[in-house]
């Protein structure tokens, strides 16, 4: 094979896998979803206005991504509200799907990413600061203020970045126990009791 015609195939594969990794393009200004009435009201999303209003107990995330916002098909463009009561935690998760963009707006973050080489990068913010996580790589954020809560407004570059939280893909998918005992370097005991800890509550 020629190294010119190669190097096109290369090219052209690439740019095919690009476009197929992204949200679906519109032959049309929005996508209605099957809505009767196209309206104003169709493009907007109230949920973080009531979440605002809330002070949870737990880290919540309020999403406005596709599920919760149907005039976001094809447009590449979601967001959640994130709301930290002091010494919370958001665990180790990815966005398969595209990149996040966090702006904390009240308290600090402790924040971080993981690369494909177990490098982390990590950072301390504070209200104004933003953190960007690469698509697809494991990142946490922690309040570790003991006193005081934090809230965040994370943006996405996907209408549906998808979340892979690593504790339950990892304890609560059913691999099996001695799996996950060799792989963590422990034993079945172990892996039980925090199978159990990470159980739903109910």
């Amino acid at each position: 094979m020629a190294p010119k015609f190669a190097a096109a195939l290369l090219l052209t594969t690439a740019m095919a896998v690009s476009v197929a990794a992204s949200d679906p393009s519109l032959l049309s200004d929005f996508f209605s979803a099957n809505a009767t009435k196209i309206d104003a009201n169709y493009f907007t999303f109230h949920g973080i206005r009531k979440a605002l209003s809330q002070n949870p107990p737990n880290f919540t995330a309020t999403k406005a991504s596709l599920a919760q916002f149907p005039a976001k098909i094809g447009q590449s463009v979601s967001l959640a509200l994130l709301q930290f009561p002091a010494g919370s935690v958001n665990p180790p998760h990815t966005h398969p799907r595209a990149a996040e963009l966090l702006l904390l707006v009240k308290g600090r973050l402790e924040v971080g990413f993981v690369d494909t080489n177990n490098t982390l990068y990590s950072s301390r913010l504070e209200m104004g600061d933003s953190f960007l996580f690469p698509k697809g790589l494991v990142h946490f954020q922690f309040n570790s203020d003991a006193d005081n809560s934090a809230v965040a407004v994370s943006g996405f570059g996907s209408a549906d970045a998808g979340t892979v939280a690593v504790p339950s893909a990892v304890f609560g998918s059913g691999i099996d126990d001695a799996a996950l005992a060799l792989s963590f370097r422990t034993d079945v005991a172990t892996v039980r009791k925090i199978r159990a800890a990470l159980a739903p509550q109910t």
